[in-house]
């Protein structure tokens, strides 16, 4: 909940929760979210690494697409945040490729 937190307040939007456990060995939860530029995506994911490190002691091991910024993808071990634009996310769609998976849309208003 404390990636979905931080890429809320820097407006990240469609934000999902998808559980994992039970269906892959690598992660148990996985955060698809958008933002609206690459510009954007680089902030939302930037605030992401910045929260979990400082206030709850995880380091990414892993981080990808930061050039680029189109999507980028943060492997905490535990918990893999994807954020992306919009274009991005539409081609990938990787919630709706895990539609078995229990899945939480998180409304920013409600964060």
């Amino acid at each position: 909940m404390a990636a979905a937190q931080s890429a809320a307040s820097k407006k990240a939007h469609d934000i999902v929760l998808v559980d994992m456990r039970g269906l892959v060995d690598y992660t148990d939860y996985m955060v698809v979210c958008t933002g609206n530029t690459p510009r954007q995506t680089k902030a939302v994911s930037d605030e992401v690494r910045r929260v979990l490190k400082e206030e709850h002691g995880i380091s990414a091991r892993r981080v990808e697409g930061e050039r680029e910024a189109e999507w980028v993808l943060m492997d905490f071990l535990d918990i893999v945040v994807h954020v992306f634009t919009p274009q991005a996310r539409e081609f990938y769609r990787l919630d709706r490729l895990w539609k078995e998976a229990p899945q939480e849309v998180v409304e920013a208003a409600a964060l």
